[in-house]
């Protein structure tokens, strides 16, 4: 049972260092490139194994608000929640400028939005954040008491293999430099088998899971069958 109090589970360093590049979210040729690049095959995944219109969606650790913002012109009703207060701010604003329809954000913890709202949402979502808390068996357990019985809940992580050490962060990070130095720590990416298991221990039945490729010739995104580095879960909560 989670309590509005409970001890955050967040890493300071990690908020830091979204702050940092806050002011960057919503440049398409900044560090948030590949965000920007992978969202039209993530939120088609979404929206294609459960319709977002008319839905009520969460946004775990939304960030500037880049995949919230798109939830929310699917016809959603959408709350986005982040720690990170600087990167909330430019959502909030993107939000305003763009005049996005039915979105809203706040700065709270899944763990305390789960005490607070549980069985609340149609769709809950946890995007690229797994890799970057403490502890996200904590994650995947409120997700799974803040969706409604028969709800959705997408998670999206990196494996944890030699592989995707190389691909990661040797390839992303330091030879392509799509990507800050710094931005992954090896030790917190997620093995498919962990993720699956966490999702199973709280009634999350895994329905479908795809990869995540990066073409560098091409400098293009695919959903694929390979889940060796990055790759995306779509579970459904038990009735």
């Amino acid at each position: 049972m989670f309590t509005a109090n409970q001890a955050l589970n967040v890493d300071p360093s990690e908020i830091a260092k979204f702050s940092d590049l806050a002011h960057h979210w919503w440049d398409t040729q900044s560090e948030f490139a590949p965000l920007h690049a992978i969202n039209p095959l993530r939120l088609d995944w979404i929206n294609g194994l459960s319709p977002l219109s008319g839905k009520r969606v969460l946004d775990i650790g939304c960030g500037g608000g880049i995949l919230a913002d798109a939830m929310a012109r699917k016809g959603a009703d959408v709350l986005g929640i982040d720690l990170a207060t600087k990167s909330l701010k430019v959502a909030q604003l993107h939000a305003l400028e763009a005049q996005t329809p039915q979105i809203s954000y706040r700065e709270i913890s899944a763990e305390a939005l789960a005490a607070e709202q549980p069985a609340s949402f149609d769709v809950v979502t946890c995007m690229e954040m797994l890799e970057h808390v403490p502890n996200p068996q904590s994650i995947v357990a409120a997700c799974a008491a803040l969706v409604k019985p028969g709800g959705w809940v997408y998670f999206s992580t990196i494996n944890r293999n030699a592989k995707a050490y190389m691909f990661a962060i040797v390839g992303a990070e330091y030879v392509l430099k799509m990507l800050p130095r710094g931005t992954h720590d090896f030790a917190k990416f997620i093995t498919p088998s962990e993720l699956l298991g966490f999702a199973r221990n709280q009634s999350l039945d895994v329905q479908a899971m795809r990869g995540l490729e990066y073409n560098p010739l091409n400098k293009r995104y695919k959903l694929s069958a390979d889940t060796s580095v990055n790759y995306l879960v779509a579970t459904q909560k038990a009735v």
